[in-house]
């Protein structure tokens, strides 16, 4: 799922295009922002242990939250366009992913970056996934990072997180007990 974000404002002025048709401050601080927060809301992106099966490199999905113009090897794209259409294509959330959620966080984390004036880092120009893996490689990993977060806390609220990391840790013990075909197939014969 890819997540397209600009944001208008009361005069229906895209924010993160200049009258002169550059990019805006805004536009790099919420930038900034997904760089920033995105690690810690990778469980809202990738909610279930599968999902972690793409996020690997030349898989077509990203690795890691770096950003680059018309580039699909980074986690953020910005799509060619005019000035009016400037935007931030997240490339993160899976199919999988819940929109509702991944479009709040995406939000949030964007949010927070205008807010607290963040900067992100350079463009990508080349294959992102020559770049580090920075992103969570599993679905404990992410609920560690997630468990662990104060910003993620304060985005979108202590109770918000505390009840979407019960049912996800319910979901993932379930899924302990299960003995999966491949297991039977590969590591019975062994025993």
């Amino acid at each position: 799922m890819h997540l397209h974000q600009s944001i208008v404002d009361a005069q229906g002025r895209n924010i993160f295009s200049a009258p002169d048709g550059s990019a805006t401050p805004a536009f790099s601080h919420y930038l900034g922002g997904l760089q920033s927060y995105g690690p810690d809301l990778m469980l809202i992106y990738a909610p279930f242990v599968n999902s972690y099966r793409r996020y690997v490199t030349g898989s077509q999905a990203p690795i890691n939250l770096d950003w680059g113009y018309d580039n699909r090897t980074t986690g953020l794209r910005i799509p060619l366009s005019g000035p009016e259409a400037r935007r931030v294509e997240n490339r993160i959330a899976g199919a999988d992913a819940n929109p509702y959620l991944a479009i709040a966080a995406s939000l949030a984390a964007g949010l927070a970056g205008l807010q607290e004036q963040l900067a992100p880092s350079a463009p990508i120009e080349g294959n992102g996934y020559d770049q580090a893996h920075t992103l969570a490689r599993s679905f404990l990993m992410a609920h560690d990072q997630l468990a662990h977060s104060a910003h993620a806390a304060r985005l979108l609220g202590a109770d918000f997180v505390r009840a979407y990391l019960a049912v996800k840790q319910l979901e993932h013990d379930s899924y302990l007990r299960e003995i999966s075909a491949w297991e039977r197939r590969f590591l019975l014969p062994q025993v």
